[in-house]
């Protein structure tokens, strides 16, 4: 199974295509990246950045399912107005590529991890490194949790494919 992952967002977005061979010892990252869009663009141009790079991911890796961390209510309602925005762009265009949608709370997603749901991202980070192939050494906390997520919903659904 081959599932894209996204730590959504429309400052920064983490990004992984990590796919499950049952025949392999550990899943294996197979793109990450850290999406930025430009602060100085409105927020429906970042929006649609963000759409145009999803798109352009799910047309060149044709992922099998989304993993996506659940949105994370802050004091900001301007960014957690943004946030979902980006999620609804994911989630429509995952859904029009024909993947089945997985969802996460960040608990959840560092109880898969690392077994305990109040992890930090330092901890978070070197179980990833240890439970992925092809693992990023150097990236930012975004692409990290994009493998997280992956991890969480391989864990939960790999088998299903």
């Amino acid at each position: 199974m081959k599932m894209l992952s996204i730590d959504p967002g429309y400052d920064r977005l983490g990004i992984a295509i990590v796919e499950k061979d049952l025949s392999a010892p550990k899943e294996t990252v197979i793109f990450s990246e850290c999406f930025e869009t430009d602060k100085a663009l409105d927020i429906p141009e970042r929006l649609y950045k963000v759409g145009e790079r999803v798109q352009e991911i799910l047309d060149i890796h044709s992922p099998d399912a989304l993993s996506l961390e659940t949105l994370f209510f802050n004091n900001n309602q301007k960014t957690a107005m943004a946030v979902s925005g980006a999620r609804g762009i994911i989630l429509y265009l995952a859904k029009k590529h024909g993947c089945l949608v997985y969802e996460y709370h960040p608990q959840a997603i560092k109880v898969a991890v690392t077994g305990y749901g109040k992890s930090d991202k330092t901890a978070v980070t070197a179980m990833v490194q240890q439970l992925v192939s092809n693992c990023p050494q150097k990236a930012k906390d975004d692409e990290y949790d994009a493998i997280a997520i992956a991890i969480t919903g391989l864990a939960h659904n790999g088998r299903t494919q």
